[in-house]
């Protein structure tokens, strides 16, 4: 018995040119029968519809992220007030701090955008040091000068949770988000939950918003800030110098002015 060998594309070409001097039709139907009998069974529809499964998972492949994933790439949030804070910041805007706890003004009010309407998320406010230098008030130049180099390791960051969190994206980005509640202190022994500063620094609000995470790993998030799942912003203008007195007369003329809490201060001067 002899044996048989299959025909490789190439090994049915060569048997066709063979057969062109004998017969060019014979040729034809027998390079067709061993081709159709030897090679591989696909036929050109199985090919087209292969194509088009590639190109179905290719354009799974190319999809863009879930929706939560978008939403926090797009996350936006705008500073309202921004016009008095600037008024403020022109001028050197400052804070005061007191061992009981003392309100700012301006207090911090955000509007979000972009969030996932049916996700949860927390927003949250901490205050950061701009640098590492202690400063001075020059009062005959009317500027605040660099005193020295200060170390801001022995004062934790305080993360202040916004008392309205958790709630649906839907909620916050219907309504201006006041920090006003936030209260500013010197006092490190502060437990009362103060975001504690030290006078004569300069700090800067920064606001989170947090895709929900239970609310006792929220401390846990702080300390890895930027960390994932969490959108991070501030605004040059809230920078602030910490005080224990007002120290430049415009800023407190300003604070009078435009705090409606000065009203009474306002009356007995007027």
């Amino acid at each position: 018995m002899q044996p048989t060998h299959a025909l490789s594309a190439d090994a049915s070409g060569k048997s066709c040119k063979k057969m062109k001097v004998e017969n060019m039709k014979n040729e034809k139907l027998q390079c067709v029968s061993e081709y159709d009998r030897d090679a591989p069974t696909t036929t050109s529809i199985d090919t087209q519809d292969q194509r088009k499964d590639k190109r179905k998972k290719s354009v799974k492949s190319r999809r863009p992220a879930s929706r939560e994933c978008e939403a926090a790439r797009e996350v936006r949030v705008d500073l309202q007030g921004s016009d008095l804070w600037k008024s403020f910041h022109e001028i050197g805007t400052e804070m005061i701090i007191t061992k009981a706890g003392r309100r700012m003004f301006p207090s911090v009010r955000v509007k979000v955008h972009n969030l996932d309407p049916v996700q949860q998320y927390s927003i949250a406010m901490d205050i950061m040091p701009v640098d590492s230098m202690r400063y001075r008030y020059v009062y005959h130049s009317s500027q605040w000068m660099v005193a020295g180099n200060t170390d801001h390791s022995c004062v934790p960051p305080h993360l202040y949770v916004h008392p309205d969190s958790p709630c649906s994206g839907e909620t916050w980005m219907r309504q201006v988000i006041s920090f006003d509640r936030v209260k500013l202190t010197n006092n490190e022994m502060d437990d009362k939950g103060h975001i504690i500063l030290k006078s004569m620094h300069k700090y800067r609000p920064r606001i989170h918003v947090i895709l929900h995470s239970p609310l006792e790993r929220l401390s846990q998030t702080l300390v890895s800030l930027p960390a994932d799942d969490v959108y991070t912003t501030s605004f040059p203008e809230t920078q602030f110098t910490t005080v224990t007195a007002y120290q430049n007369q415009q800023i407190t003329k300003l604070k009078i002015d435009r705090n409606p809490f000065a009203k009474g201060f306002r009356e007995r001067n007027g």
